[in-house]
């Protein structure tokens, strides 16, 4: 569920094929995702799972997964 929500908040945001993206997929390599990018996905996705993510956190999130556990950690 939530590994299909952040897909869809990725496809949505980078405008690419969610088919395209699995766990182990990278932002910034993989999907060409920019600062400005991974920002605005940060806010989606504490707005939609109602975390917030810690400045520091926002540099380990580097694939998918990473961004799925973060938010199963901070529910």
């Amino acid at each position: 569920m939530i590994f299909e929500t952040v897909v869809s908040m990725i496809a949505k945001q980078l405008k690419v094929d969610p088919a395209t993206i699995k766990p182990e997929t990278r932002l910034v390599e993989d999907l060409k995702a920019d600062s400005a990018n991974v920002m605005v996905m940060i806010m989606d996705m504490e707005d939609t799972f109602n975390i917030t993510v810690e400045d520091d956190a926002v540099n380990t999130l580097k694939t998918v997964e990473d961004i799925v556990k973060y938010i199963e950690a901070h529910q």
